[in-house]
């Protein structure tokens, strides 16, 4: 069955825009948990416009479920990845300034590079994931990092879906088979929600793992987060 976790960021976003610790990250990560979310994701940025690396140390501790830090890695995330040591570590090709993630890793062109970082984190225990774009070359290189998983990037699916869902799966589709065939876990996330999710479930059986944020957050002020965890797990339970 996939697991869900859901990404706290936007959490964090509603509360740096006034300062203090409204709301509560570390408590809403504890709702979530007790919601039924199986996992907790932050993506700490250099900026730390929204989940800070004081957030990670404060929540590794809370976390009974499955927790997992996504980011760039940059020396000062692997030093932080390495000191708190989360179940999983995705890593995610993101320029410092960048809004949000836009594209995944060239597994070719950064092997080396993602190779070298991947094993510092399988040497300390943790699970590793990378973004990826669905690309079977893509894919297919990503197993030679020594990553554990990838994590699909899902923006070109959600974005063609209401206009031809069964094209924007096709890659995807694809793209995991491969992935499965090779022996890569996978991942997938960025732009799912209560609209998308269970076709690309239904079609992508084997992901073991989606990784949702603003479309959650954003879902919860009009259902409530309790709610809006049901509503979302639900989607991934029915096949």
């Amino acid at each position: 069955m996939t697991k869900l976790s859901v990404n706290i960021n936007k959490i964090a976003t509603i509360r740096n825009a006034r300062g203090g610790n409204i709301p509560d990250v570390q408590q809403a990560a504890i709702n979530c948990e007790q919601y039924g979310a199986e996992g907790i994701t932050v993506h700490p940025r250099p900026d730390q416009r929204h989940i800070t690396y004081k957030d990670v140390e404060l929540l590794r501790p809370l976390i009974t479920t499955e927790f997992n830090i996504e980011g760039n890695p940059t020396p000062e995330f692997i030093e932080l990845v390495l000191k708190h040591k989360p179940h999983q570590v995705t890593l995610v090709p993101d320029e410092p300034g960048q809004l949000t993630s836009d594209h995944g890793w060239n597994t070719i062109r950064y092997k080396d590079f993602l190779r070298s970082i991947i094993k510092q984190f399988k040497e300390a225990g943790i699970r590793t994931s990378i973004f990826v774009d669905p690309d079977i070359e893509m894919v297919k290189h990503a197993l030679d990092t020594g990553t554990n998983r990838i994590e699909l990037y899902t923006e070109s699916y959600a974005c063609s879906f209401q206009t031809n869902k069964s094209a924007a799966i096709e890659p995807f589709i694809k793209a995991a088979e491969v992935a499965n065939s090779i022996g890569l876990g996978i991942n997938a996330g960025h732009d799912l929600n209560l609209d998308n999710l269970a076709f690309f479930i239904k079609e992508i059986p084997m992901v073991q793992e989606v990784s949702i944020g603003h479309a959650l957050i954003a879902d919860a002020l009009y259902f409530g987060l309790n709610n809006t965890i049901q509503m979302y797990r639900k989607q991934l339970i029915q096949y």
